[in-house]
């Protein structure tokens, strides 16, 4: 093996380590000590202890005490992320308007792969400590932001989503394939999606989605509350509503904003 080509392998390997670290860590694992963070990656001690001391260095991980935890650098990048920049950017006014109008937490969720990234979240003085933060993973499948998305996403997405297994969250979560495809239909029939207790129990959500320039589905966004206070006649139309608005306003920043070659 040339130097050239060794020197690629160990950068490679040096990434593939770093990842494995940050892919420790998650909402409810945001501090780990050493012992924690070899567990959680799967690698040796003596690799963690050296990787992990790079990645301080450069920003990825800090250590005020004896755990680690996500570096302040990887948060000032992420604001750079185009789901965070132009959907957030575009979409945040109606999420605003939408909450105060709900009283209650509401949400922007985009599919990433078979689950739903929560993008943004709005809960005011009334947090749902339940619900994941931003930056955070829910089910697609027993999600109204999810099921929003999945309405009317292509048959693959749907498949590969089922294929990722149908958990069970609660009594109430939908479980086969055959009634989510039956639930989905009801969704796209309505234009907006319900969660009664299948992720929480006692918390329900109304969501709708959120289309870009070319009619694709590309999020959603959701009120989510106590049952009681999340009752769909009452709150669909305005879920809709903003969801609607935000699609327009996110496909006209589409257009407006120039594209890199």
């Amino acid at each position: 093996m040339s130097p050239t080509a060794r020197d690629w392998n160990d950068k490679a390997g040096a990434l593939e380590r770093a990842a494995a670290l940050l892919d420790a860590f998650d909402a409810t694992h945001r501090e780990l000590t050493l012992a924690r963070l070899v567990e959680r990656s799967g690698l040796p001690r003596s690799t963690v202890h050296r990787t992990a001391a790079r990645m301080i260095e450069l920003g990825w991980l800090d250590k005020p005490g004896e755990k680690y935890r996500i570096g302040t650098r990887l948060f000032e990048l992420s604001g750079l992320v185009p789901v965070r920049h132009e959907l957030r950017e575009a979409v945040l006014p109606y999420l605003q308007d939408l909450y105060a109008a709900a009283k209650t937490t509401v949400q922007l969720g985009v599919l990433e792969g078979t689950r739903i990234l929560v993008v943004e979240k709005i809960s005011g003085h009334r947090a749902l400590p339940m619900l994941d933060q931003v930056g955070g993973f829910i089910p697609a499948h027993c999600s109204g932001l999810g099921r929003a998305i999945l309405a009317w996403a292509d048959a693959e997405t749907v498949d590969a989503v089922v294929a990722a297994g149908l958990a069970r969250r609660t009594p109430r979560t939908i479980t086969t394939a055959d009634a989510l495809a039956r639930e989905l239909a009801v969704v796209q029939e309505r234009g907006w999606a319900y969660d009664r207790e299948e992720g929480n129990p006692g918390i329900s959500c109304v969501a709708a989605p959120i289309f870009d320039f070319t009619g694709n589905v590309t999020a959603a966004l959701s009120v989510t509350g106590p049952s009681a206070a999340v009752q769909p006649d009452r709150i669909a139309p305005a879920v809709r509503m903003a969801a609607a608005a935000a699609s327009r306003a996110y496909s006209a920043r589409r257009w407006a904003v120039p594209r890199s070659q």
